[in-house]
């Protein structure tokens, strides 16, 4: 059932309409799970997500017990633009939680998102990567919620969780923001910007089930998950270009590598040659890598999840 969770009128003459899609089952007033996405108005995988897991709920609606709200686009403008930020305000949503319901127009919807919230037994909050890098499959939770949150994430058949994952569990974001309301809430990452991946999403969704599964929420079957390798950021090896190029991969993302292995090169296409050659300077698995080839000094190239072994 849609139904309307904020609505207001732009200064740029645009209407800012943020809906959700309710799916009760048999006892509503049980149990909750939100599922959002479309914070970030270049990040579509989500899109795909919350379509796959609402169809699944709509056609078994008889296993279903308490109640999913999927909100597919709480930055409506920027989906339609694929813009990172809210269009012509320039605004990030995700660094306006929890809100003020008496502020800005995107305070008021920050607020209204998190009233809405409330009360859910659980959040996942969908992302991907940026147009720059891709990322496999992986939660990311706060180190200060992760005891509570850990049993839960090792159920969403992710490849990877990322422990104190600062960029996307920062103060001022929804999952954070609902972690302190005390509605456990975690970050979904995976693919890239501006694409869909329906590989990644169908895993994703299969890890949703599961969860649902554990609440009480889902009687029907469930498949198979995996267990996901566990990080925290000490365990995260950042690599980047000391150069100004063209980064050219020699390595296949979600893969292995051992230290001093070759990822790949920054070249010059106007001189004609290899301004950098990048090793890896520990062993683990690449579970970011560059997507977007054109790089400038400090770009990030690879990030390596270290502390693990080879499978």
């Amino acid at each position: 059932m849609k139904q309307e969770v904020f609505s207001i009128e732009l200064p740029v003459g645009e209407r800012f309409v943020i809906n959700k899609n309710r799916i009760e089952g048999k006892r509503p007033r049980a149990k909750r799970l939100a599922i959002v996405t479309g914070i970030h108005g270049d990040e579509f995988e989500g899109q795909y997500v919350c379509y796959e897991t609402g169809r699944r709920l709509l056609e078994r609606q008889d296993f279903l017990t308490g109640t999913v709200d999927i909100y597919p686009a709480l930055n409506p403008l920027g989906l339609e633009q694929a813009e990172h930020k809210i269009p012509k305000l320039g605004l990030d949503l995700n660094r306006m939680f929890p809100g003020k319901k008496n502020g800005t127009a995107m305070e008021q919807a920050a607020a209204a998102i998190v009233e809405d919230i409330s009360g859910a037994d659980m959040c996942l909050d969908v992302h991907a990567g940026d147009v720059f890098v891709k990322e496999i499959p992986q939660v990311r939770v706060s180190e200060r919620f992760a005891d509570q949150l850990l049993p839960f994430a090792k159920l969403l058949n992710a490849d990877m969780i990322w422990t104190n994952a600062a960029a996307t569990v920062h103060e001022s974001t929804l999952t954070y923001s609902m972690n302190m309301l005390g509605v456990p809430s975690m970050v979904l990452e995976m693919g890239v910007g501006t694409r869909i991946d329906r590989g990644y999403g169908n895993q994703v969704v299969e890890g949703i089930f599961h969860l649902m599964k554990e609440l009480g929420m889902w009687e029907g079957s469930v498949g198979e998950i995996q267990y996901p390798a566990i990080s925290t950021d000490g365990e995260v090896d950042f690599i980047r270009s000391g150069s100004t190029g063209v980064f050219l991969p020699a390595i296949a993302h979600n893969h292995y590598v051992r230290k001093g292995d070759r990822l790949g090169e920054v070249v010059s296409p106007l001189e004609g040659k290899i301004l950098e050659e990048i090793k890896a300077k520990k062993s683990g698995l690449v579970f970011t890598l560059r997507e977007y080839p054109f790089v400038r000094e400090g770009s990030l190239l690879v990030r390596i999840l270290t502390g693990i072994g080879e499978e």
